[in-house]
């Protein structure tokens, strides 16, 4: 008897990841599917925790090449004590760090904005 499978709406509706979401993660790698006789996509049933947590980690700020960096843990129930602790910890570093950068760009423009506000409502009232 072969392995259960899945059908991409199941994982859909199972792991609450949207079925254009699961076509992408199967494109770009992190993810492998059948064919069955009439197109279908079919997954093994046990991806709902690879989906997981290509998910939780797209969700939380990391990219798709850093998600395949840490590719051997995403069958893992909890992914982060995987073997590449080290690797993994660095890439997530790494990312904290753009998003930490960005954020304080933002920050700046929206003190710039802010001053400008400022500044068009005294003109305004001043023209009262």
């Amino acid at each position: 008897m072969g392995e259960a499978t899945v059908q991409i709406g199941e994982l859909a509706a199972r792991t609450g990841v949207s079925r254009r979401s699961l076509r992408y993660y199967e494109q770009c790698g992190l993810l492998r599917s059948r064919r069955t006789e009439v197109g279908w996509r079919e997954y093994d049933e046990d991806v709902e925790t690879r989906v997981r947590n290509v998910h939780e980690l797209l969700s939380a700020g990391l990219t798709i090449e850093d998600v395949r960096r840490v590719e051997p843990c995403l069958d893992q129930a909890d992914h982060l004590p995987c073997d590449g602790v080290d690797e993994a910890l660095e890439i997530h570093e790494a990312r904290l760090a753009v998003l930490d950068e960005r954020m304080a760009r933002i920050q700046e423009h929206r003190d710039r904005l802010a001053r400008r506000v400022a500044r068009l409502r005294e003109q305004r009232e001043e023209q009262r």
